[in-house]
């Protein structure tokens, strides 16, 4: 009887330490594994974004030609506010993920 309870104790220990060494592995990986879809989703939200503003101002310049320019600067400036906080996301994204 003895010689059974040594050997399960062995098979925990072994159990104990291939679980610490995964929820270490997967701990670095969740890091940098969410990191890059973080950058993945602000890139693809700035895309989906720009492409509305767009869509918009040319829906607009087809029924009024003649307020070309300030449909213009106004798509301009919308387009400059979006990709700024996507840009800065997605280099938070790439020093998390490239620390």
């Amino acid at each position: 009887m003895p010689a059974g309870n040594e050997k399960t104790n062995l098979n925990m220990a072994g159990k104990k330490q291939i679980n610490m060494l995964l929820s270490v592995l997967l701990e670095v990986a969740a890091g940098a594994g969410l990191a890059a879809i973080g950058s993945g989703v602000a890139a693809a939200g700035a895309g989906i974004g720009i492409g509305s503003i767009g869509n918009g101002a040319l829906q607009s310049i087809a029924r009024q030609p003649e307020s070309l320019g300030d449909i213009r600067a106004n798509m301009i400036l919308a387009i400059a506010f979006i990709e700024g906080p996507a840009l800065f996301a997605i280099i938070i994204g790439m020093l998390v993920t490239l620390k």
